[in-house]
């Protein structure tokens, strides 16, 4: 419903991992939302917990003030799902607590700005009947109907000056040195980071790599002279057997129907992932046993998603930002505004939730890669 006076209100939240740009989209929504369109807007707290909470603020112009460049959320952000979360140490669905509240502050509309877990979260307040639009936020750059995400840019620059950094301490020591970089099941970052900061072989998840294929590699640089590597290793990268028991894992999961077997295969998955979790040290000791260089391993972890956002995050934002102000003006709801070359573009959630963008194996920059002479581990 709106206000009296016809005026829309319209709640926001940020949900999942923090990300650069979070706060120029939640300035981009709110400034086009009050100042060209006359609505009211109030900010949740804590992700989905603070809309099941109710708890919010009152955003206005002077709130949205200066937090173009400052990174994180001012609205702080959670990993909770909707129909499971944990409320007095029990799973519960809190669907119909968030529907309850929605109602009582009069909400015309809710923006959730997130990854994939926030486009599932917002598709299932969708078919509770809520007016819900999202906004595309992950330095993964993994959310499909998209052509990028912000935050993904600012952790790229991020990721790219750690390897140009690492350069000169791998050769100054005549080493190989291993630098993990985030993305989850998706490559992008590791990929658009390697190729922009010269790495010798990139690492991804979406390509099982062979220990013997990377090591020829850097014995092949060796050879010319170069007795140093720099190896960009995505945080989901895999040797082919980690890579296969990690799949036959997952398909488990898929298939499991009941709610015993589900427990069984999630905590299988689990055992499989922590069995893996370090990974790159391994492939670390095995680089050096078969090369004989001295190897070293740098994890970035999450230095990747903090600080100020780069210019082309801060105007991604901004420009979906300001789009969903536009959508929700016209009553256009359960949509992700997607980016489309220098367009948005909205789409229907049933197209984007549960859905994840991998690198294609013939992608543009992997065929870059390759003409290089990068090495891919295959």
């Amino acid at each position: 419903m709106t206000t009296p006076s016809g005026t829309k209100r319209i709640g926001i939240l940020t949900a999942g991992g923090d990300s650069p740009g979070l706060n120029a989209a939640i300035r981009g929504f709110g400034k086009a939302a009050i100042g060209h369109y006359g609505m009211e807007l109030i900010g949740f707290r804590d992700g989905i917990r603070g809309l099941v909470q109710n708890r919010y603020t009152v955003l206005d112009g002077k709130a949205l003030s200066g937090i173009l460049t400052i990174g994180g959320t001012i609205l702080s952000t959670s990993r909770d799902k909707v129909h499971r979360m944990v409320v007095d140490g029990e799973l519960r669905d809190m669907r119909a607590q968030v529907v309850e509240n929605y109602e009582k502050e009069g909400l015309d509309g809710l923006v959730l700005l997130g990854g994939g877990g926030t486009a599932k979260n917002a598709m299932r307040l969708a078919e509770a009947g809520l007016n819900v639009i999202t906004l595309p936020k992950t330095i993964d750059n993994d959310i499909a109907c998209t052509d990028t995400t912000f935050g993904f840019a600012t952790a790229m620059e991020i990721a790219t000056e750690a390897i140009d950094r690492l350069h000169s301490t791998a050769h100054s020591h005549h080493r190989i040195i291993l630098t993990e970089i985030m993305g989850h099941r998706a490559g992008w970052l590791t990929l658009g980071a390697g190729i922009a900061g010269g790495a010798d072989i990139i690492l991804l998840p979406e390509i099982p790599y062979s220990v013997e294929a990377v090591a020829e590699t850097i014995k092949a640089r060796t050879s010319r002279g170069s007795n140093f590597s720099v190896v960009a290793v995505a945080e989901g990268a895999r040797d082919r057997s980690d890579a296969a028991d990690y799949e036959a894992a997952l398909l488990l999961v898929k298939a499991a129907k009941t709610p015993e077997a589900i427990r069984a295969a999630k905590t299988h998955l689990a055992h499989v992932e922590d069995s893996q979790r370090e990974h790159t040290f391994k492939l670390a000791r095995e680089l050096e046993a078969a090369t004989g260089l001295e190897s070293r391993v740098t994890i970035l972890g999450y230095v990747q998603r903090g600080g100020t956002p780069c210019a082309a995050d801060r105007l991604l934002a901004t420009r979906l930002g300001t789009a969903a102000a536009d959508a929700v003006a016209h009553s256009e709801f359960g949509v992700m505004v997607a980016a489309r070359g220098e367009n948005t573009e909205l789409v229907p959630l049933g197209e984007v939730a549960g859905k994840v963008k991998l690198v294609p194996l013939y992608h543009e920059w992997i065929e870059a890669a390759r003409k290089l002479g990068t090495g891919l581990g295959e």
